[in-house]
C-alpha cells in the first residue's frame, strides 16, 4: 500500500483513528472550529499520502453527549439521548469529509444508522474495498445502537476492517498514572498491557473497548495528536505516544 519512492516505511498500513467529538472544537469549547478542523485534516492528508489506509472515528461531545440526559429526572430518556448523540457524530463525520476533500482526498461517509440522502450504510466489505481504492472512510453513528461509545465502535470496526492498529487520538502526550493537568507528578507510561489498563483503572477507552482489543489482541495507540507530524510518526512506528497491546 505504500510505494517504494517513499523513505519512511509504514508500520501501519491500515488504521482506525479515533477521534473525540471535543478534538474539533476550541480547547474548551463547543462545535465546530474550523481551524482545528483544518489542521487535523492537514495531518491526515500527510498521513493518506504515506500510504495508508484510514478510517476514522469521529465523537459527537462538541455537540452533545447521550449522558447527559442521564439521571431520573432527565426529561429525554437515555435510549434516546444516545441516538441523539449518534446524530451529532454524523454532523462531525460531514464536516470532516468536506475539510478533507478540499485537501483533494476522496472520502466516503458510512454511517451505523441508514441516511441514504448523506451517506452510505456501513458495509464492511463496500469499507474494506474504498480503503483499498485510496479513499478515506468516516465512519458515523458509533455502531447503531444505544448505550455504546465510539471508543467501542472504533475497536468494533477495526476489528471488521482488520485494520493493524486503533489510534487513539488525545490532546495529552499518552496515557498517565493520573491526570496530568490536575497532577504535576503524573507518570506518562511508554507501554502497557490490556491488564495494566484494567487493573490500574487508567482512563484510555472504555471497558468493551478495551476487553474487544484485548480479546482479539488488536493494539492501541493513544498519542497528542496537537503535536504537528504526530498522525504520520504514530503511523511510521516512531515512539510516540504509550502503546497498549497483549505484551509489553
Amino acid at each position: 500500500m505504500s510505494d517504494d519512492s517513499n523513505p519512511t516505511p509504514l508500520r501501519y498500513q491500515r488504521v482506525v483513528l479515533k477521534l473525540s467529538g471535543e478534538s474539533l472544537a476550541d480547547s474548551g469549547g463547543r462545535g465546530i472550529s474550523s481551524q482545528e478542523m483544518s489542521d487535523i485534516a492537514e495531518q491526515i492528508r500527510e498521513a493518506h499520502s504515506s500510504g495508508c489506509q484510514i478510517a476514522i472515528v469521529v465523537g459527537g461531545g462538541n455537540i452533545l453527549r447521550g449522558a447527559q440526559f442521564s439521571g431520573s429526572n432527565a426529561l429525554v430518556q437515555e435510549a434516546t439521548a444516545h441516538y441523539m448523540g449518534m446524530l451529532a457524530t454524523v454532523i462531525n463525520s460531514l464536516a470532516m469529509q468536506d475539510a478533507l476533500e478540499t485537501l483533494g482526498l476522496s472520502t466516503r461517509v458510512m454511517s451505523a444508522v441508514p441516511m441514504d440522502k448523506i451517506a452510505e450504510t456501513f458495509i464492511r466489505r463496500r469499507a474494506i474495498r474504498h480503503l483499498t481504492k485510496g479513499r478515506v472512510i468516516i465512519l458515523a453513528a458509533g455502531i447503531g445502537n444505544p448505550f455504546v461509545t465510539t471508543d467501542t465502535a472504533a475497536a468494533q470496526r477495526a476489528l471488521e476492517i482488520d485494520a493493524d492498529v486503533v489510534l487513539k487520538a488525545t490532546r495529552v502526550d499518552g496515557v498517565y498514572s493520573d491526570d496530568p493537568e490536575k497532577n504535576p507528578h503524573a507518570v506518562l507510561y511508554d507501554q502497557l498491557t490490556y491488564r495494566d489498563v484494567t487493573e490500574k483503572q487508567l482512563r484510555v477507552m472504555d471497558a468493551t473497548a478495551i476487553a474487544l482489543c484485548q480479546e482479539h489482541s488488536k493494539p492501541i495507540l493513544v498519542f497528542n495528536f496537537k503535536k504537528p507530524g504526530s498522525i504520520v510518526r504514530a503511523i511510521s512506528g516512531e515512539t510516540v505516544g504509550t502503546w497498549i497491546g497483549s505484551e509489553k
